[in-house]
Order: C-alpha cells, then sequence, then structure tokens
C-alpha cells in the first residue's frame, strides 16, 4: 500500500508521549492498539521515517486490517483524524492534540431515528462542487476560524454530510458549531454526533435547535433541583442518563421529575442509577404519564392490603388451631392405683 502522510497540531521533534494518554487512553485500549500509536507518534517526529499500512503490518506481525483497526480505534478515541482517497483508501493520519480533546466527545448518545441516515465518502468532484458555492465558502471560513485551524479532508467530508445528507443550512450548520463550541466541545466528531441527534429529533432550523436546547437545559435544571444537587454542575455520564431517559425511553420533564423525588424518599441521597431502575421499571410496566402511576400506586396498595389480610387470617387460623380444649384446660389429676388399692383394703379390714 502507499505511503501514508503524516501530519500534526504542534511542532515538536522529539517523541513525547502526553501523561493525559497515559492517564486516560492507555489503560483502556488494547495493548496492539497501544504499540501502534507510539509507533506512529515515533515515525511522525523522525523525518527518515515513512509510514505505510502494509509496512506497520510487518513490523508488528499484524494483518493489514489489524493495523487499520488500530488506526481506527485511536480516530474514535480523537486523538487521529483519518483522511481518505477516492477510492477510500487511508491518504493520511492528521494527530490531533491530546491536552484539546476531550473523552467527553465520546459522550454523547444518539438518539434512534426511523430513517437511517447512511454515511458516505464523497468524491474530490462533489467536495471541489460544494466548495465553490458561496455560502458554502462563506461557511468554510467560519469553521476556520472556530476551529483555529485550516479544514482537513475529513473535516470538508463531514460538513458536505452535515449539508448533504442531513439536508442542514448553512446557517444550521454555523448554529451548531456555536453551540458545541460555547458548550466546550470543538471536536467535529462532537458536532457530528449531535447533528445526527438533531436530525432525528427533525430539526431542521436554527429556531427549532435553539428550542430544542433550551428545552433540554431545563430538563436539566429540573433533574438538579429534584435530586437536591448543589455546588457542581452534572458529569456527563449523568448528562447521558437524563438523555437515555428523555430521547429513548420518551419520558417529559414531569415523570423524570417525580422518579428522581422518589429517589430522595426512598434512599435519602441522589442517585441517577437509583432514579433509572425507577423510570426503567416504569417504561417496562408501560408506565407513561402521572396517571398510570397513580393507578399503579393504587394497585400495589390493594396488592399490600389483601397481602397483610391474607397474613392476619392465617396467623388467626393457626393461633385457633393451637388454642387448648376448654375440657382439658383444668390441671388433669394423676393416681397410683396400687397405692389406692392398698389404701382401700386397709380401710375394709
Amino acid at each position: 500500500m502507499a505511503d501514508i502522510t503524516l501530519h500534526k497540531d504542534n511542532d515538536n521533534s522529539t517523541t513525547e508521549i502526553n501523561n493525559r494518554f497515559i492517564d486516560e487512553y492507555m489503560t483502556d485500549a488494547n495493548g496492539e492498539f497501544v504499540k501502534i500509536y507510539l509507533y506512529l507518534l515515533r515515525c511522525m517526529n523522525s523525518p527518515d521515517c515513512s509510514f505505510s499500512i502494509s509496512r506497520a503490518a510487518d513490523k508488528f506481525n499484524h494483518t493489514e486490517k489489524d493495523i487499520q483497526r488500530a488506526l481506527k480505534y485511536w480516530e474514535k478515541m480523537n486523538l487521529l483524524q483519518l483522511e481518505y482517497t477516492q477510492d477510500n483508501s487511508i491518504a493520511g493520519i492528521y494527530f490531533l492534540d491530546s491536552e484539546t480533546v476531550s473523552k467527553e466527545d465520546d459522550s454523547v448518545p444518539l438518539k434512534k431515528t426511523s430513517a437511517a441516515v447512511q454515511k458516505r465518502t464523497y468524491t474530490a468532484d462533489e467536495l471541489k462542487s460544494f466548495r465553490e458555492k458561496e455560502e458554502v465558502q462563506e461557511l468554510i471560513f467560519v469553521a476556520e476560524s472556530y476551529l483555529a485551524r485550516p479544514l482537513t479532508y475529513t473535516d470538508s467530508q463531514k460538513l458536505l454530510f452535515w449539508y448533504d445528507s442531513l439536508s442542514f443550512s448553512v446557517d444550521l450548520i454555523v448554529y451548531l458549531m456555536e453551540y458545541c463550541i460555547a458548550g466546550g466541545h470543538s471536536s467535529l466528531h462532537y458536532m457530528d454526533k449531535v447533528a445526527m441527534n438533531w436530525k432525528a429529533e427533525q430539526i431542521q432550523t436554527v429556531e427549532q435547535a435553539k428550542r430544542s436546547s433550551q428545552a433540554h437545559s431545563q430538563l436539566h435544571y429540573a433533574v438538579i433541583k429534584a435530586l437536591g444537587i448543589q455546588g457542581r454542575s452534572l458529569i456527563p455520564a449523568e448528562f447521558a442518563f437524563i438523555d437515555k431517559w428523555n430521547r429513548d425511553y420518551g419520558f417529559g420533564q414531569d415523570m423524570i421529575t417525580e422518579a428522581c423525588s422518589r429517589t430522595i424518599l426512598a434512599i435519602h441521597q441522589p442517585s441517577f442509577e437509583y432514579t433509572d431502575r425507577i423510570l426503567t421499571s416504569w417504561k417496562r410496566q408501560n408506565i407513561h404519564t402521572p396517571a398510570d402511576i397513580r393507578k399503579a400506586d393504587e394497585a400495589f396498595q390493594a396488592s399490600k392490603t389483601a397481602e397483610r389480610t391474607r397474613i392476619a387470617s392465617s396467623r388467626s387460623m393457626t393461633a385457633k388451631a393451637a388454642a387448648p380444649n376448654r375440657f382439658n384446660s383444668f390441671p388433669q389429676r394423676t393416681y397410683n392405683m396400687e397405692q389406692l388399692e392398698a389404701k382401700l383394703l386397709n380401710t375394709t379390714s
């Protein structure tokens, strides 16, 4: 296979391993994937080193597919961006600065949609035609300004995907980037997940996106208040729980906050896991409204009352069966017949 161009965000000439890579990424990764990543770093920082899939496979005694899996894993972790040729072969590997990449980029749960959008790789001619549009040129300028770097081939593929496959307007794409960056997420990988969720929610305008964002913000605040959380913000895993309850389960704010309130009453402390068990149980029982909750509560109380009555009745019957007969309630006398007979004979004589 052809040589692959390696390029990165910084100009370091030594092979450095960022502590964040060791602390956050290395421990969860396959050991072979780690070796491939370190080898890439070594090649990046050696002027006489060239990289190709086939040479890497030979060096580590792997198949070319093994090398490609490793590269795609690190791309998923947002440490790399893979760039492709028209025939979908890897042409370049762009190293992202791990200091500016967050593992939270993978914390955005994707909402299921009945009309799945298939991702595709656009040809060079399609990209060229895309870039020739006047409104797209403005979009590219804004994107490069926000990202503080020129767009890569992979970046352009994502923009075209949002524009063409998701049918987003330029204004909506610009707002998408503004919304994500304002939330501290400058990764296009994160933006891509948000875009897919907006598509699933049938969001097509900036106003719809703003209303959706505001609704989610209100829901997050309501959960924080219902669970009595103070002095901190929600962490990504907690946001994921809320999105699961709202988007996947279809529960509204009233149902979610009711589950939160029941969590506090039950265990006297905030627990997203406990609240999740409540809402999962409600979904399994087809409980979707406050009225459904009241019916379920009434049925539960009736069941408890019936059980208490059954237990009381059982105990009563057991007590009656164990009660002594009234004829046996007095102490019974015992007689020594030989003594009585001797006494009788003595009396007679």
